[in-house]
Formats: C-alpha cells, structure tokens, sequence
C-alpha cells in the first residue's frame, strides 16, 4: 500500500505560498507508516516548529491498474474522504533552498491522517465535492474539488503513468488555500459537506 500525495492542485493554495502554476500534476509519496487513524492524536514532531496542515480529498483505489485512460479512471475507485497532509513547513523550507527532495518535511510518521470511507455510487464522481476544516471550531479551509487544477480522473491517468496502483492505494488530491501552523491543544475537524469524516486532536 503507498500514499500518493498531489501538490499544488489549487490556484490559490500554490499563490499563497508563492509557488508557480504547474502543467502537470505534481507528485510526490509518502510511506505507510504515515497513516494516522481518525481519533487518534496527531504529535507535533521534535523537529519542527511550524507543522502546517493541509486539508485534501483522498481517493482509495479499488483494483490494480497501470497506463490508465482518463476515460476508465473512473473505473478504479469507488470509495473517498478528506485527510490532511501535514508539512513541517521549517524543514521543507530549508530543504527546498539547498535544492533537496522534502519528504522529510511531508512523508514523515504519522503525517497522513485518514478519515472514515464514503462509498461512492456507480453514477457517481469526484468533480463537485465541497470539504472543510475546522480547527477548535472555526473554518480554516474550505474548498470544493471543481476548482482542481486536475480532476481525480486526470491525476490517476498520470500517476499510472509512472506507478502501478494497486488495491488499498490511496491518493491525497492536494489542498485549497488557508493551510496554517498547528499547535498543542488544537483540535481539527474534517468534513464533507456536513458530515464530519476525521476529527484529529493535536498533542
């Protein structure tokens, strides 16, 4: 099982933190290890100082696919949530000017919680899903998956380019703007629409 992780796939989001506009979706991993329950507490790492979160609709791919069509995508999950991508936004500075890869900053333990599964109907798609987070209560980031800059669709056509998916993988589409610095004591809320999917408190 991997966490493949899109960066970058809002237009506000990649303003906010001065990066360019990509053409293509930007990819990057994070291990199994970076999983981290729904409930259960998120612990600020020893080496950081500023651990963002980031707030993204997750994808669980349901069967085992490579060089796969935008036209089929579809075909390959039927289950999402909203998790959150936390970056030791610090470290990943720091690693980006000496022109080094920042999985470090994104990939470490505990850095992907996951919230509960909605399944999808066979009608169904991912192209209008509006998802939020609050953080002791008040919204922080809110946002809706028709404002990607690549659907889901297109982001497994092009990651099965690269990766064979497989069953249980799961894929993290990238984040609105209002990403922001967590501390001790915080509590976020994950939700789709109104149904809360993944409450997380921070230690």
């Amino acid at each position: 099982m991997k966490i493949i992780c899109i960066g970058r796939n809002y237009v506000d989001h990649a303003k906010e933190l001065n990066n360019a506009i990509p053409d293509e979706p930007v990819v990057f991993m994070k291990p199994d290890s970076a999983i981290l329950q729904s409930t259960k507490p998120f612990f600020i790492p020893s080496f950081s100082q500023d651990v963002h979160h980031e707030l993204e609709v997750v994808v669980k791919i349901k069967k085992v696919g490579k060089h796969i069509q935008k036209k089929f995508a579809r075909k390959y999950y039927d289950s999402f949530t909203v998790g959150i991508d936390f970056t030791a936004r610090d470290l990943q500075s720091q690693l980006k000017s000496k022109g080094l890869p920042w999985e470090k900053a994104k990939a470490f333990d505990g850095s992907a919680p996951v919230g509960k599964f909605i399944k999808l109907k066979e009608s169904e798609n991912l192209d209008n899903v509006s998802f939020s987070l609050t953080n002791n209560g008040e919204v922080v980031q809110s946002g809706n998956t028709k404002d990607m800059l690549f659907s889901v669709d297109t982001i497994i056509e092009h990651v099965s380019k690269y990766y064979t998916l497989k069953i249980g993988d799961l894929i993290f589409t990238g984040t609105p703007a209002g990403v922001s610095k967590v501390a001790i004591g915080d509590v976020l809320e994950a939700k789709v629409g109104s149904q809360s999917l993944l409450t997380i408190p921070v230690k």
